[in-house]
This record gives structure tokens, C-alpha cells and sequence, in this order.
């Protein structure tokens, strides 16, 4: 069978690409990958989502979304996709169960947030453990936290976590920030920012509770340890686009970022991307979700401008 359009990815950018290629009639296959929902099934309660006054469940989200798109025709498969050929045409995506081929991809795998790999911090994750200020910080109100990191991204989630928190606490494991001249400047002049310097995280407590109260901190150069009292932590040490699968295929930025134009067009003629697979600023799930529908309504329309023959969606080839 030759799709018309195979999505890969199932976060809000790869559903939302599926929602509307299916309302055009496309039939399109969507594979989820390995993080079926994307990152918004590691939170709990999304309050930002427009329409859900009182917020709604992240997974809950993820889940009426899948079922939208089936109910409009799009097909939706689990499994990991091993590889993709994007020099033949039609595409070739292969899975661990077969080899699917179609005449426009939409790649929406999303970003992995950068972990400091201890358990209690995935376990914690969504329960007081946060890798989003914008997403979160709204929960913090009037408590303290910690924010993990020394880049710009570190100071530019302490800065804005100030709004809401008590006191915030930047911990970073070298004694100078990497972050810009300018964002160093904001934090330091912040005086509700405090810093730990030359320290890492050793644990985050208290797994028993489920939620956050304290964080286990070691000096690198001192060996000193103590504990800080906190309700959030917030990790901030970047993020890496899954982009693993198309490198040398298609144009990247030189963090692996997918370079689009012109709406989520790259590179490979009939080839989209949406979401934080090509979004390293908003990060967002709304923001995520509109460049799966950009995606969806260019792929239609690349599709419309083939030939007639080719243009036709096959049942069987």
C-alpha cells in the first residue's frame, strides 16, 4: 500500500496532523513511536489548554485527541520506526513490523527533555519535578523551588519562575553560568535568586509522599552535602530534538533542529515538520498542535500538485 500520508509521532503536533489530513480525506497512518502522547503524558493537570476552564489531565488530553483523529479515518499503529529512506520515492518508513511507503511525511517525534538521570527525578516527574516553567510555574505560587542548569534557559525559567515562587534556587555544578551576558544579569540582579555553585543534585525527596519537599545537594569541590527545602524542581539543561532517524536527509540546525519554511516545509520536497522536532522556542503543547495543522494543510496541498496518477490514494500496491 502507497499512503498518501504517514505521520510520525503522536504528541499534540502529530495528532493534530492526523485530525486534519483525516478530515481531508487522506487516510493517513500515523505511527506513534516510542513515547506514545509525547511529553504531555508525563504531566498532570494541563491548565493551559484552551477550552478546559478547570484544566485537564495530560494523558486525558493525549487520549480524546487520538480518539478525535480515528474518528475522522486516521489510522493509528504502535511501534517505533527503525529507519526512513527519503531519497526514493515514494517514502519508505520501516517499523519493526513492516515497511510502509507514502507520498508525503509529516515528522513530529518531538524534543526530549535533557534529565539528570537520577530516579526519583523520573519518578517525581509531573509530581513537583518539571522540565517547563511556562507549563508549570503557575503551580508554585508562594513556594520555593530549585531550578537546575546555568544556561540561557536556566536563567530565562528562574527569572520567569519569580513571579510565582517564594524564593527560587539555581543549582548549577560548574562556578560560572553559561547563559548570556544579559540573562546573567537579570538572575543576578533577581533577589528572589539564589545560586549553588559547583554543586549537583544528588537526590530528589521524598518518593514516599509522591511529591517534592526536599533536594539532597553535594559541592563537586568541597564534597560538602546538605539539603534545601523546596516543593519544585525544575530542570533546565536543555533539550534534544529526535532527530536521530533523518539526519543526512533532511536540513538541521546545528542542534538537530529540522530547518522548515514557508510553513513546516523542509528541505525534501513532500517532506513537513511540526512541533518541537523543529520548535526550540515556544515548546508548547498549543504552539505544537497549530504547527501539526500548518503540516497537514501543506502536505494536502503538495498532494494536490502531484500528477493525477500518483495523486490517488492506492488501496493496495
Amino acid at each position: 500500500m502507497i499512503r498518501n500520508v504517514i505521520i510520525i509521532g503522536s504528541g499534540p503536533a502529530g495528532l493534530t496532523a492526523a485530525l486534519y489530513s483525516a478530515r481531508a480525506n487522506l487516510k493517513p497512518l500515523l505511527i506513534e513511536g516510542l513515547e506514545a502522547g509525547g511529553q504531555l503524558m508525563l504531566t498532570t493537570l494541563v491548565e493551559n489548554w484552551p477550552g478546559f476552564r478547570d484544566g485537564i489531565m495530560g494523558p486525558d488530553l493525549m487520549a480524546d485527541m487520538r480518539a478525535q483523529s480515528e474518528r475522522f479515518g486516521a489510522e493509528i499503529i504502535r511501534g517505533n520506526v527503525t529507519s526512513v529512506d527519503l531519497l526514493s520515492y515514494p517514502f519508505v518508513v520501516k517499523t519493526a513490523d513492516g515497511e510502509h511507503r507514502c507520498r508525503a511525511l509529516v515528522i513530529a517525534t518531538g524534543a526530549s527533555a535533557r534529565l539528570l538521570g537520577l530516579p526519583s527525578e523520573r519518578a517525581l516527574l509531573g509530581h513537583g519535578v518539571s522540565t517547563c516553567a511556562t507549563c508549570d510555574g503557575y503551580f508554585f505560587r508562594g513556594k520555593p523551588i530549585a531550578v537546575v542548569g546555568g544556561g540561557d534557559s536556566a536563567m530565562e525559567e528562574a527569572v520567569f519562575l519569580t513571579r510565582f515562587a517564594s524564593h527560587v534556587t539555581i543549582v548549577h555544578r560548574r562556578a560560572t553560568l553559561r547563559a548570556s551576558k544579559i540573562m546573567q544579569d537579570k538572575a543576578f540582579a533577581n533577589p528572589k535568586i539564589s545560586f549553588e555553585w559547583n554543586t549537583e543534585v544528588e537526590h530528589i525527596n521524598d518518593l514516599g509522599k509522591g511529591e517534592v519537599t526536599s533536594m539532597a545537594l553535594r559541592n563537586s569541590v568541597t564534597g560538602e552535602r546538605k539539603e534545601i527545602a523546596v516543593d519544585g524542581v525544575f530542570v533546565a539543561i536543555g533539550h534534544t530534538p529526535n532527530t536521530a532517524l533523518f539526519r543526512g536527509q533532511v536540513d538541521t540546525d546545528p542542534n538537530g533542529y529540522i530547518l522548515t519554511h514557508s510553513g513546516s516545509r523542509t528541505n525534501v520536497p513532500g517532506v513537513f515538520a511540526c512541533g518541537d522536532v523543529q520548535d526550540h522556542h515556544y515548546r508548547q503543547a498549543i504552539t505544537a498542535a497549530g504547527s501539526g495543522c500548518m503540516a497537514a494543510i501543506d502536505a494536502e496541498k503538495y498532494l494536490e500538485g502531484l500528477p493525477q496518477h500518483l495523486g490517488e490514494a492506492q488501496a493496495t500496491a
